[in-house]
């Protein structure tokens, strides 16, 4: 997916099991930001970053959704432990992923497995993405000061 593109209407399941859709949203932008997972430290330096800007971002129009491939119970524990506001898409079928296109082989340490790329999508109030943040942009600790 690319500034551009439109965003697909269904976004898929979130902690709770609902299906979380674009029309849900009617009106706003959405930062849809996927991250590799639940409970490390930079995803969780990330997700509190959103969370203590999450007032600021909803006054400008924003919405905050996450992605990552961890279950909904393992998003459940990760909202309850860090008082997150916003919902949680748990990608387990990595439908998401693939289909945004961050998905693929990372490295760490040398040894290579497959992974989600952090990366931040803003999609505007017609449903088009109208700016990416890719993976080498994406400041965890400073996140929703890039988005405004």
């Amino acid at each position: 997916m690319n500034v551009g593109d439109k965003a697909p209407e269904i976004l898929g399941l979130n902690e709770k099991g609902e299906e979380i859709r674009l029309s849900n949203y009617k009106g706003k932008k959405i930062v849809l930001y996927f991250y590799p997972k639940d409970m490390t430290s930079g995803c969780t330096a990330q997700a509190c970053n959103l969370r203590d800007n999450y007032s600021e971002l909803c006054a400008k129009g924003y919405e905050v959704i996450g992605v990552s491939v961890n279950d909904a119970k393992s998003h459940q524990k990760f909202i309850e432990k860090n008082e997150l506001p916003f919902t949680l898409i748990a990608d387990t079928d990595k439908k998401l992923v693939e289909q945004f296109g961050v998905w693929g082989e990372k490295s760490m340490y040398g040894r290579k497995y497959m992974g989600t790329f952090r990366t931040t999508f803003i999609i505007n109030e017609e449903g088009v993405i109208e700016r990416v943040i890719s993976p080498k942009e994406v400041k965890t600790k400073e996140h929703a000061q890039q988005i405004l």
